[in-house]
C-alpha cells in the first residue's frame, strides 16, 4: 500500500522518527492508526451513553416526571442572575 502525505504530514512523521521513539515511518503511521481507531471506539461509547440518557429521559417524560419548559427556563434565568450578582460582589 502506498500513501501520499502532504508535506506537513510527511515532516511530522519524519520528526517523530527523529525523536527515536519510532524506528520507521511505518511505525508512526501504525501508531497513528491505532490512536484513530481508539478515538473512534471512545466516540462510539460516548454515543451509546448519550442514547441511554436520552432513552431514560423519554421514559421519565412518559411517566409524567417532566417539568414545564417555560418554568424551567425562568428558574434557570433567575439562577443565572443570582450567580452574576454574586460574581460582581466578589
Amino acid at each position: 500500500m502506498n500513501v501520499n502525505l502532504t508535506p506537513a504530514l510527511e515532516m511530522l512523521v519524519q520528526n517523530k522518527v527523529k525523536t527515536g521513539r519510532y524506528n520507521s515511518a511505518s511505525e508512526v503511521v501504525r501508531e497513528a492508526l491505532r490512536l484513530f481507531e481508539e478515538r473512534d471506539q471512545i466516540r462510539q461509547l460516548q454515543i451509546q451513553d448519550l442514547r441511554k440518557k436520552i432513552n431514560k429521559g423519554w421514559a421519565s417524560l412518559e411517566r409524567g416526571e417532566g417539568v414545564d419548559g417555560q418554568e424551567f427556563f425562568r428558574a434557570l434565568a433567575t439562577e443565572e442572575r443570582e450567580l452574576a450578582g454574586k460574581r460582581k460582589r466578589t
